[in-house]
C-alpha cells in the first residue's frame, strides 16, 4: 500500500473506494431484484408496485454506473460480475414466488441496510477529504430514504 506522509490518507482513500464498491454490489443485486418483483408482482396492488418497481430499478441502474464511474476516477476498480456483486452485497438475491407485501417489506429491510452504508461511506469520504463523493452518497442517502419512507407507508408503517 502505498504510504503518505500520514501514512492514514491511503487508507482513508481506500476505505471509501470500498464503501463505493459495496454499493456497486448492492444496487447491482438491487437492480436485478427490482425487475424480479417488477415481473412477478401479483394482486390487487398489481399496478401501483409494477410501476414502482420500474421507477426503483431504473434508479438502481443509474446509481450503479455512477457509483462505478467515481470509483473509476479516484483510481479504484468497480465490480463488474454479477456473482462478484452478490457475494459482496450485503442485500439478498430476490426469492421467487414472493407475494407483494413481502416484496415491500424485504425492500424495506434492504434500503434500511442500504441507507446505513452509504452513511458510513459518505462519512469515510468526508475523513479522506473528497467531498464529492461524499455529495453523491448524500444524495443517494436522500433519495433512498424517500423511497424506503413510500415503502413503510404503503405497508402502513409508522416511519
Amino acid at each position: 500500500m502505498a504510504k503518505t506522509k500520514d501514512g492514514k490518507k491511503t487508507d482513508k482513500k481506500n476505505e471509501v473506494k470500498k464503501s463505493l464498491n459495496k454499493q456497486v454490489a448492492n444496487f447491482t443485486v438491487l437492480w436485478t431484484k427490482l425487475h424480479n418483483y417488477h415481473w412477478y408482482v401479483k394482486g390487487p396492488n398489481f399496478f401501483s408496485l409494477h410501476e414502482k418497481f420500474e421507477e426503483l430499478y431504473t434508479t438502481a441502474g443509474t446509481y450503479v454506473d455512477e457509483l462505478a464511474e467515481r470509483l473509476l476516477a479516484i483510481g479504484g476498480e468497480p465490480i463488474g460480475r454479477q456473482s462478484d456483486a452478490i457475494e459482496a452485497a450485503s442485500v439478498k438475491e430476490a426469492e421467487y414466488d414472493t407475494d407483494a407485501n413481502d416484496m415491500v417489506k424485504q425492500l424495506v429491510k434492504d434500503y434500511s441496510t442500504v441507507i446505513k452504508e452509504l452513511d458510513k461511506g459518505k462519512k469515510a469520504a468526508e475523513d479522506a477529504g473528497d467531498d464529492r463523493t461524499a455529495d453523491i452518497f448524500i444524495g443517494m442517502i436522500t433519495e433512498v430514504e424517500k423511497n424506503n419512507w413510500m415503502l413503510k407507508s404503503f405497508l402502513g408503517k409508522d416511519v
